[in-house]
């Protein structure tokens, strides 16, 4: 039997929600499930990934969603979809706000329709299901939200937050411009005091106070990120999965006992480094993190992949959104086998220790990120071993675009991350 043969034997049906049942049973008890995405503008893992969802916290309790995304943007959806006091009662409002490039990734429609729904669940009288953002950018928007709580609940806390935020003024913003500056880490010394504070509760109110430590948190993560990113190699990526996999850690421990965690992110990030050659670098991911902290039989982690079609992305860093081709998948790639196998979608649950060479044997798998050439595709491939890398794997022969809420470009001086835009 040859190995594209293996692939069309070893799949089990994708096409409506009742298919899930089998990844449901492999998720049992598992307290943290990792769900990837090959892309971050493509229509159909943003789907999939979101009907997973809607059951993992439907039938199995779940406790929060946490996504690769800014804090201070992601908890105004929070506030939308918990329908705390004052918040917006349609959650495309908030999304729709978005302005940090890339605003697509979670200004678009698809996001939309789970936040609207995760809304309508967390209706009166029912534990509310949080939605939360990992990602470490958001310095000065974290700044100033500590300093807005502060103000309103602990005025003696706020020189403290002023003198940091204070510190930073002279960049404007800008994370180059304090990537580049002459004495690195000026500013870590009062983003340290500050957290220092705020790691310790400043009010009565639980939610109010992991709002303003998950900023401070943000806060000192960004400076060390962007202080780190000149330098090149693996630290400022291993700085970012960590802040991550820490906020995870945060979220479980405010939501309590039993808490259940459901995260959202590039493959990159939710599949195990140590499978890929990620490792060879020095660079560790939120998926390996998972599995060390939590242990191999609690964590599931699901990746997406698919063949040609059409992607979201963007032809350079902090230009406008295009709609791209994705090519047919390079000779000899995990894409390339599960497109001989004739499969038009799939799903795929690897047993712990798989044997089968197709999932055993090291194999490029596509990682486009939100800066994509397609005449350069053949760079835009990870080395790894399949079936050591997820738990699970959901396939599409042909793939969609993402329906982003605004096209317009927005200039933002980010700095990019390597593997580039994930």
């Amino acid at each position: 039997m040859s190995e594209a043969d293996d692939v069309r034997e070893s799949a089990l049906p994708l096409e409506y929600d009742s298919d899930l049942d089998p990844l449901m049973d492999r998720i049992g008890d598992a307290r943290c499930v990792l769900l990837g995405e090959a892309t971050h503008g493509t229509h159909e893992y943003y789907a999939w990934r979101a009907a997973v969802t809607r059951r993992l916290i439907s039938e199995r309790g779940f406790s929060f969603v946490a996504v690769e995304g800014d804090w201070p943007d992601c908890w105004e959806v929070n506030a939308s979809v918990t329908r705390a006091p004052g918040a917006p009662e349609d959650p495309k409002t908030v999304l729709d706000a978005y302005r940090r490039w890339p605003t697509w990734m979670w200004a678009n429609q698809e996001t939309v329709n789970f936040c609207r729904w995760l809304r309508d669940r967390n209706e009166p009288g029912r534990p509310p299901v949080g939605f939360y953002g990992l990602d470490v950018y958001s310095l000065w928007e974290s700044l100033r939200a500590i300093i807005t709580h502060l103000a309103q609940h602990k005025p003696e806390y706020v020189d403290r937050a002023m003198a940091a935020y204070r510190c930073f003024e002279p960049f404007g913003e800008d994370p180059k411009a304090y990537a580049w500056k002459l004495s690195p880490g000026d500013c870590a010394e009062e983003l340290l005091a500050l957290l220092t504070r705020l790691r310790r509760p400043v009010t009565a109110d639980p939610t109010g106070d992991l709002n303003a430590r998950q900023n401070a948190e943000v806060a000192a993560k960004a400076e060390e990120y962007y202080r780190t990113l000149l330098d090149g190699g693996p630290r400022s990526w291993n700085i970012r999965d960590t802040h991550m996999a820490d906020t995870i850690d945060r979220l479980l421990d405010h939501h309590g006992r039993g808490a259940r965690a459901v995260i959202w992110a590039h493959n990159s990030h939710i599949g195990d480094a140590r499978a890929t050659s990620m490792a060879e670098t020095g660079m560790v991911n939120l998926g390996q993190l998972a599995r060390e902290r939590y242990g191999r039989d609690q964590v599931v982690a699901v990746g997406f992949a698919g063949g040609g079609g059409e992607v979201v992305a963007a032809a350079r860093w902090g230009a406008p959104l295009e709609v791209m081709n994705v090519p047919r998948p390079r000779t000899g790639s995990v894409e390339a086998l599960l497109a001989e196998s004739g499969l038009d979608h799939g799903l795929f649950i690897f047993a712990d220790r798989p044997d089968a060479s197709w999932l055993t044997a090291s194999r490029g798998h596509r990682a486009i990120g939100v800066v994509y050439d397609p005449t350069r595709d053949h760079r835009n491939y990870v080395p790894g071993r399949l079936g050591d890398r997820y738990d699970a794997l959901c396939w599409f022969r042909r793939t969609s675009e993402l329906e982003p809420l605004h096209r317009e470009a927005v200039s933002h001086d980010e700095l990019e991350t390597l593997p580039s835009g994930v």
